[in-house]
């Protein structure tokens, strides 16, 4: 049966050393995952479970790129974050088997509206409007796993060469492993889905002209340069 229309091609990451992609099928985000930064947003990381939210899959911006500040929003924030690639089907994993789910690993961005994300959360209603909106998930070329599993690592953010976040993977209140078996009891994970992972303490805002680079080390490195607003939202 034909449609009536045609989509657009499904998004696709790159993967390091190769032309091949990685289809991205969902982003999947886990919230406050280092101490420091649950502590900075005015949680306490020891009295909570995991928990995530999602991003469309058309959020994926590729490295290099110029992202528009986005609309309705006087807090546009960055977030340096290690991402998970999986690569195999699974659900409700064991931990001892989640890394056997991961293609790769890469180094990410969740880009935030800071103030649209704590109003929503002021009044109880869901984050997707701080959290999911065009341009809101850049992403480096992805290391395959071949290359080892991220345990540890510097993760840094630069603003316009100034250090702003300096943590450790190896600070994640829940690892990789964890994170993977917790969402699988949830949802049951596909190839082509990625897990932002989240991010450690100094989050703060950028303004049209800054440039944002992120680093972990061992994987490839992340560099997006905020443009003006959209004309269409102008």
């Amino acid at each position: 049966m034909p449609h009536v229309f045609t989509l657009p091609e499904r998004p696709a990451a790159a993967i390091a050393g190769t032309d091949d992609t990685f289809p991205v099928g969902r982003i999947i985000c886990i919230g406050r995952n280092y101490e420091a930064h649950a502590r900075e947003m005015g949680k306490d990381p020891n009295r909570e479970a995991p928990f995530f939210f999602a991003k469309w899959a058309d959020a994926l911006t590729p490295n290099g790129a110029t992202i528009p500040y986005p609309p309705e929003t006087k807090n546009y924030h960055f977030e340096g974050e290690l991402v998970i690639a999986i690569g195999k089907e699974g659900a409700k994993v064991s931990e001892a088997d989640a890394l056997g789910l991961v293609f790769g690993y890469a180094v990410g961005l969740d880009m935030t509206r800071r103030d649209l994300q704590f109003e929503a959360r002021d009044k109880g209603r869901p984050w997707e409007i701080g959290k999911n909106f065009a341009f809101s998930a850049p992403m480096a070329a992805i290391r395959p796993v071949s290359e080892g599993h991220v345990a540890s690592g510097a993760i840094q953010l630069r603003v316009n060469g100034d250090l702003k976040q300096d943590g450790d993977v190896r600070d994640l209140i829940w690892d990789c492993a964890e994170q993977i078996a917790y969402v699988s009891r949830f949802e049951r994970l596909l190839p082509g889905d990625l897990i932002f992972t989240g991010t450690p303490a100094g989050v703060g805002a950028v303004v049209p002209g800054d440039a944002i680079d992120v680093t972990i080390e061992g994987l490839a490195p992340l560099r997006v340069t905020i443009g003006e607003t959209e004309a269409d939202f102008a």
